[in-house]
C-alpha cells in the first residue's frame, strides 16, 4: 500500500522527540522534599519510641495497676501507687537528694568549665594533651569510672585519705569513712556528678567562646575594661543561652543518673544517699513492686519537663535581649 509523504504512523510518533526539548523527569520520591523527610526521619523516630515511647506508656499502665514481679496482675487500682510514695519518707529523701547533688553539682560544673574553657582559648604548649585529659571523664564509661571513684573513696584504701595523713590532717590510724557517713557520702556523689557532666560543659563554652567576635574584646580592652568587668559583663551575657543549655544536659544527666549511687553507695547508708531514679529501681526491680516503682519513676517526668521548658525559656529570652 503506498503510503502518503510525510505520514507517521503512531509508533514513530511517539518515539521521536522534538528537537530542543528534553524528557521531563519521573517524579519520585527523591524529587518530593517531604516524603524524602518523613523516610529519612522513620529510624529515629521508630527508635526513639521504641527506647522512650513504650517504656513510659508500660510505666503509666504499671503505675495505677497492681502488678508485679511475680504476678502479671492488671487490676486497676487509681492513684493509690501515687498516694503510697508519697507517705514514705525515702521518697521525700530521694527527692530532695535529686535536687542537691543536681543543683550543687551544676554549679561547681559551670564555675569550673568557665575557667578551663578560658584557660583553653590561650594557646600554650601541650593544649591538645590537656584537651584530651579534660575530654577522658566524658568518653569513657560511666560504670568502669565509677568504679575507680569507688576505690578512691574506699575507708581503707582511699587516696584521699592518705593525702589528708600524710599532710598531717589526720592522724596515722585516722580515717574518713567517705560512703559510710550520710554527709561524707552525699559529697562523694556529687564529686563524681561533677567529673562526668565538667568535660561536656568545658567543651560547649569552649564553643561560645569561640563564636565571640574579636572585635567585641578588641573594643572592650580599648575602653578600659578590666578583667572582671570584661568577663561579667560582656563574655557571661554573650555566652549565656550556650550556659544555659549546658546546665540542661547537665541537670537531665544528673536527675536521671542512678548508676553513681548503685555503684558507690546502692542507697546507703541507711537510704539516706538515694535519688527518685534509685529508689525506683530498689522499690520496682529488687524489691519486686513494679507497679509503686513505676510510680516513683513517672515523678521525674514533670520534673524534667518543667525544667527543659524553663530552660529553653530562659535561653530564647537572654538571645532576645
Amino acid at each position: 500500500m503506498h503510503r502518503a509523504p510525510g505520514a507517521l504512523t503512531m509508533a514513530a510518533m511517539t518515539s521521536t522527540t522534538v528537537p530542543g526539548r528534553t524528557a521531563a523527569p519521573r517524579s519520585g520520591l527523591l524529587d518530593d522534599p517531604r516524603k524524602l523527610g518523613w523516610v529519612l526521619l522513620a529510624p529515629t523516630l521508630v527508635y526513639i519510641f521504641g527506647l522512650v515511647g513504650m517504656p513510659l506508656v508500660l510505666s503509666l499502665v504499671y503505675s495505677v495497676t497492681s502488678v508485679t514481679v511475680a504476678r502479671v496482675d492488671y487490676t486497676f487500682v487509681g492513684l493509690s501507687h501515687y498516694i503510697d510514695a508519697l507517705n514514705r519518707p525515702a521518697f521525700w529523701t530521694a527527692l530532695k537528694n535529686t535536687f542537691l547533688y543536681a543543683i550543687v553539682a551544676q554549679v561547681i560544673v559551670i564555675i569550673m568549665a568557665n575557667t578551663l574553657a578560658l584557660g583553653l582559648m590561650k594557646n600554650f604548649r601541650g593544649k591538645w594533651f590537656v584537651r584530651l585529659l579534660i575530654l577522658f571523664p566524658f568518653v569513657a564509661p560511666i560504670s568502669l569510672g565509677t568504679l575507680g571513684w569507688l576505690w578512691i573513696f574506699d575507708s581503707t584504701y582511699s587516696v584521699i585519705n592518705w593525702t589528708l595523713q600524710q599532710m598531717g590532717f589526720l592522724g596515722p590510724m585516722e580515717r574518713l569513712f567517705w560512703l559510710g557517713q550520710p554527709l561524707l557520702a552525699k559529697t562523694a556523689i556529687i564529686t563524681v556528678n561533677v567529673w562526668r557532666t565538667l568535660p561536656l560543659a568545658t567543651v560547649v563554652l569552649l564553643a561560645g567562646l569561640g563564636s565571640i567576635p574579636q572585635d567585641i574584646h578588641d573594643a572592650a580592652e580599648m575602653d578600659g575594661a578590666r578583667f572582671w568587668r570584661h568577663h561579667f559583663q560582656i563574655t557571661i551575657p554573650l555566652i549565656t543561652p550556650i550556659m544555659l543549655v549546658s546546665v540542661l544536659f547537665g541537670l537531665v544527666f544528673t536527675f536521671t543518673d542512678m548508676v553513681v549511687i548503685f555503684v558507690m553507695t546502692r542507697g546507703g547508708p541507711f537510704a539516706s544517699t538515694h535519688v527518685l531514679a534509685s529508689l525506683a529501681y530498689y522499690t520496682g526491680i529488687e524489691g519486686g513492686d513494679l507497679a509503686e516503682g513505676a510510680a516513683i519513676s513517672l515523678f521525674l517526668f514533670p520534673l524534667l519537663v518543667v525544667i527543659a521548658f524553663g530552660m529553653l525559656y530562659l535561653a530564647r529570652r537572654s538571645e532576645i535581649q
